[in-house]
């Protein structure tokens, strides 16, 4: 072989190899820092104490929770020195919390735990594919008192784990157990207090619901329910139908809210119907008033001494702004519905 050829041929080969180093080099790069022993694992977790909590679900905004001193009155499972704590929402805006909903986030930030490092090279790529980008990722921050007491940054789930970075060290990736991501991906509302009502249907004595078909009456006298529409008796009354309604409204909670909306925007400072609840032997009553449609087929309602403006199902709703045929029982096949030929005190107004 001539010597050109030589030195073709070893220019070629010193070619290739240079290929082959830049190409391992790439791949180390991808690889990222050498994996790091248990005991350098960072601590994702908080405790139970937590008094403040911030979620920032990518792009969808912060929400902020608060434990905060009870003004309301309401029985409060948290205590400090005496003084009744309740969890409040502050950002987007300012309402109480689901204390429940508020308490399984808490203990889920409390059992978080690193279990291995991931050996991954961030860039703005592999953060965006890994959904640890801002646009993606659920950045939870926890405090207690001004010490801040968690950090932490969670993106894709997969069979390693939750990936995490931490605040000390946003470059290195982890896989962290015991993440529950339907817990810190909310919308506002479903952190939010929801209930309306909460009574022992049992203990229901009267019901009075007033529309624009009537007002109906329902009275218990022992065990039995009677109905009335305007003080006359209702034609083929069911007292299931007023059971089956006073288990709709025994727990009933908001479906979503009417935040920024006036009493005249939703219909509320002249309701098309009202629902007063009696608990027997004064234990307590229980009035809710409804207006229009809200989002879908949801009504706007607010109790009478409230100030939230809430959102409840079609369903709910229906048991008000119905006629007498809500609590009325079928009519045998064939035979004519009384309450359509006149029979006294079933005429539902149209």
């Amino acid at each position: 072989m001539s010597r050109e050829k030589l030195i073709i041929l070893g220019v070629l080969v010193l070619g290739l190899l240079g290929v082959l180093v830049w190409k391992q080099q790439k791949s180390d790069e991808s690889l990222g820092a050498p994996l790091a022993s248990p005991k350098d694992f960072p601590t994702v977790s908080a405790s139970d104490d937590v008094d403040k909590i911030s979620i920032t679900n990518g792009d969808k905004g912060e929400i902020v929770l608060e434990l905060v001193a009870d003004t309301s009155g309401a029985v409060s499972e948290a205590t400090d020195g005496g003084v009744p704590k309740v969890w409040m929402m502050t950002k987007p805006m300012k309402a109480r919390a689901s204390q429940q909903t508020v308490k399984d986030l808490v203990a889920n930030l409390r059992d978080l735990k690193v279990d291995s490092q991931v050996n991954l090279k961030l860039d703005d790529d592999v953060k965006k594919e890994k959904q640890l980008d801002a646009a993606h990722a659920v950045h939870v921050v926890a405090w207690k008192g001004a010490t801040k007491a968690a950090d932490d940054v969670f993106g894709k789930s997969g069979s390693a784990g939750e990936l995490t970075m931490t605040a000390g060290n946003p470059d290195v990736v982890w896989a962290a157990k015991g993440y529950s991501s339907y817990l810190y991906t909310k919308e506002p509302k479903d952190f939010r207090d929801k209930e309306i009502f909460k009574f022992d249907d049992a203990n229901a004595s009267q019901v009075t619901i007033a529309n624009s078909h009537g007002t109906l009456s329902f009275t218990k006298a022992g065990d039995k329910w009677a109905g009335t529409i305007d003080k006359k008796p209702i034609d083929r009354f069911s007292e299931d139908k007023v059971k089956d309604m006073l288990r709709a409204y025994k727990s009933l909670n908001a479906d979503d809210f009417g935040d920024g909306k006036s009493l005249d925007d939703t219909g509320l400072s002249k309701p098309e119907a009202s629902v007063t609840i009696t608990l027997k032997d004064g234990a307590g009553s229980y009035e809710l008033l409804v207006g229009k449609t809200g989002s879908g087929t949801n009504r706007f309602a607010k109790t009478s001494s409230g100030d939230a403006i809430y959102q409840i199902t079609n369903f709910a709703a229906e048991w008000v702004t119905s006629d007498t045929s809500k609590y009325q029982a079928a009519t045998d096949a064939g035979a004519p519905d009384a309450s359509k030929v006149g029979a006294t005190g079933a005429t539902a107004k149209k």
